[in-house]
């Protein structure tokens, strides 16, 4: 049974959407209509069978008010037979039946039995039951009479037959006519249902086809426009992350021209073999390339972490953020020997990315070194989860505050300066992925101001506690 229906639904599944609904509904409505029609045939057949009982019950209880003559003569009225379907005749208390002169003989009457015996004999009230006599069956009913006898009337049950198949067949014809009916229906409305779904299901094709992204039109409140609306969601969202890749090509392309223009021709210069240059200058270009590289470098491992989109899960645990706060301390004052640092800070545990989380710290160090005249000095603290970074440079214009986190952004002060402009973004990308926060603005010293918060706990976290 279990490959048998197996079977049956991979094939319904095989067919069209339209085609299952059709297919469903009539099989449903089949059912119904089957049950429908089948309670409704015997319940009238119960019902005009239990009133000819009731009505043949009655008669005989009339008839039995009549008497018979000496010479075995049914005295009752012909109202009482009331069709020519009906018999009528008396059986004694020793089994012999006597019927009407004016109706069929004896022979034609239905052969009698025990029950009705009974009756004749006073051993039973009534007896009322079915019996066949040349092929014609009979309703038969006995009731108690004088001198020792039985009031018995038979009728035939063949009009209630005719009747019955009658019934079965006009049953049976609506039923195939609701069948029918039902799936026109169910094909009208898997049609009229599906109409959006095949609207949908076009437009969707068109947008992989011609790659345009434009919204799908919305109409109604369904659940078809539900879906329409949230794949409009789905389409705004490639749309932007289609800019952002594109806007991130170009600001990449213009970022890296300037860096490889430069050690071209420095490396032009080198390859010269007709060009002296005393060792100073060779130097002095060396010195320039290496920069050059350095921070060409740095702009693709930037370009890196911006384009990575996924976290790298297996290097998400425990992370001791005093402890990156210092390893980013100590590898800035390397690169800025004529800043000063001056940290303070609280343990805080958090769970995340350990590089990430470091090189994010490192580039805010960076930015604030890079804008701090020598011999200044660049105040960080660690409180909370709440890293601060304060410079003493010229601090953040006002025009620049909201742009400052964004890709490539660099000010008219700062476009004079080596950086490519994405130390921040990567900033915030990773304070976004640890589910942390970061914001920018000014110091009370009129410098500017940078504080990263990141969720945690002052305390490890419990070995075996989920991350």
């Amino acid at each position: 049974m279990s490959g048998f229906g197996t079977a049956i639904s991979e094939r319904l599944h095989r067919r069209s959407l339209a085609s299952r609904v059709t297919l469903l509904t009539t099989m449903a409505v089949a059912l119904v209509v089957t049950v429908f029609a089948a309670v409704c045939y015997f319940a009238v057949r119960d019902q005009v069978r239990s009133a000819a009982d009731e009505s043949l019950m009655q008669r005989a209880q009339i008839a039995s008010q009549s008497y018979v003559d000496p010479a075995g003569r049914l005295l009752i009225p012909n109202w009482v037979i009331g069709a020519g379907d009906v018999r009528v005749g008396v059986m004694s208390n020793d089994g012999r039946t006597f019927s009407r002169p004016d109706m069929d003989n004896s022979s034609a009457y239905p052969e009698l039995g025990a029950p009705e015996r009974a009756v004749a004999q006073g051993q039973s009230q009534r007896s009322l039951r079915t019996i066949s006599a040349d092929g014609t069956a009979y309703r038969v009913v006995a009731v108690p009479l004088e001198r020792g006898a039985a009031l018995v009337i038979a009728q035939s049950l063949a009009p209630q037959e005719r009747v019955l198949h009658k019934l079965g067949i006009l049953m049976l014809l609506l039923g195939i006519a609701g069948i029918v009916g039902a799936g026109l229906a169910g094909w009208a409305v898997a049609s009229g249902g599906l109409r959006p779904v095949r609207r949908l299901t076009t437009d969707v094709e068109e947008i992989a086809r011609t790659e345009d992204l434009t919204p799908l039109e919305v109409e109604g409140v369904d659940e078809i426009a539900r879906l329409a609306a949230a794949f409009n969601g789905l389409l705004v969202a490639l749309a932007a992350s289609r800019d952002r890749q594109r806007q991130l090509i170009a600001d990449a392309g213009h970022e890296l021209r300037t860096p490889l223009t430069s050690m071209r021709t420095n490396i032009d210069l080198l390859t010269q073999a007709d060009l002296a240059l005393d060792p100073q200058q060779r130097e002095e270009l060396l010195g320039d390339v290496r920069a050059q590289m350095e921070e060409l470098t740095n702009l693709i491992g930037d370009l890196v972490a911006l384009a990575r989109e996924e976290e790298q899960q297996s290097a998400v645990g425990p992370v001791e953020l005093h402890v990156l706060l210092d390893h980013a301390v100590s590898r800035v004052r390397l690169r800025a020997p004529s800043v000063l640092f001056d940290v303070r800070a609280e343990p805080w545990w958090v769970v995340g990315e350990a590089a990430g989380l470091e090189r994010a710290i490192t580039n805010l160090l960076d930015n604030a070194a890079k804008f701090s005249p020598p011999d200044s000095t660049v105040h960080v603290t660690l409180s909370g989860g709440t890293v601060t970074v304060d410079d003493e440079g010229p601090g953040i214009a006002d025009e620049d505050l909201p742009h400052v986190f964004d890709r490539f952004y660099r000010s008219a002060e700062s476009r004079a300066m080596p950086g490519s402009g994405l130390g921040l973004s990567i900033v915030k990308q990773t304070a976004d992925r640890h589910s942390g926060t970061v914001s920018a603005g000014r110091n009370p010293e009129g410098g500017a101001r940078v504080t990263l918060r990141i969720p945690g706990a002052p305390s490890p976290v419990p070995a075996g506690a989920p991350a």
